[in-house]
């Protein structure tokens, strides 16, 4: 390879690994090309696999600050570069090596922290972000939900304690009606602080 392409290689390399979220190196020897192929349609909507030259990977990873792959590019390598959910990148890699045994995981990089292959078998066995979202929605959801009737409670057993006041001064009458009254809201509050403390205890 010229020095210009070497040094076009690089850079794009670089920039790969600065503008990826993940990386995981893999050693893909015995691998047919329509494997390699099945491999990236698999990934693609999390990751981009490249087919990678470890001299110029180990110059684009140094001038990218990534250390994670020293010592362990030798072989046929290959990396997939996670731009999408790190998760389920690593559950598509996971899935393919058990079952095309010659796609080995070497190790990765995931927010600059380097991950031992069985850390990234790890990573993939966790929920992804979609499912982790939708159960952070439903617990939200949860919570304002409960957060309503909490608040409403209170307001709806204010609106009976009125109801009741201006009840009882309407059949009482208006001379009468001061004392009678301030024992209904007597009545009235205590109910409703017996409401309260019982939608409480069932919250």
């Amino acid at each position: 390879m010229a020095k210009p392409e070497k040094s076009a290689a690089i850079a794009e390399l670089t920039d790969k690994f600065r503008s990826s979220g993940a990386a995981v190196l893999t050693e893909y020897r015995g691998l047919t090309v329509s494997q390699l192929t099945q491999l990236r349609s698999s990934l693609r909507e999390h990751a981009s696999y490249a087919v990678v030259k470890n001299t110029l990977t180990q110059i684009a990873a140094k001038e990218a600050g990534v250390t994670a792959f020293d010592g362990q590019l030798t072989g046929p390598s290959a990396i997939a570069f996670i731009t999408g959910d790190p998760v389920e990148a690593a559950k598509g890699l996971r899935d393919f090596a058990k079952a095309n045994p010659l796609l080995v995981i070497k190790g990765g990089v995931l927010d600059g922290k380097p991950l031992t292959a069985d850390e990234i078998k790890k990573l993939a066995d966790l929920e992804s972000r979609e499912v982790l979202r939708a159960k952070l929605a439903g617990a939200r959801n949860a919570s304002l939900s409960k957060a309503v009737y909490l608040f409403a409670a209170p307001l709806s057993q204010t609106a009976r304690v009125v109801d009741a006041l201006r009840a009882k001064v309407e059949a009482e009458g208006p001379v009468a009606a001061e004392a009678p009254a301030e024992a209904a809201a007597d009545e009235a509050v205590e109910a409703s602080t017996e409401d309260v403390a019982a939608g409480g205890d069932e919250s």
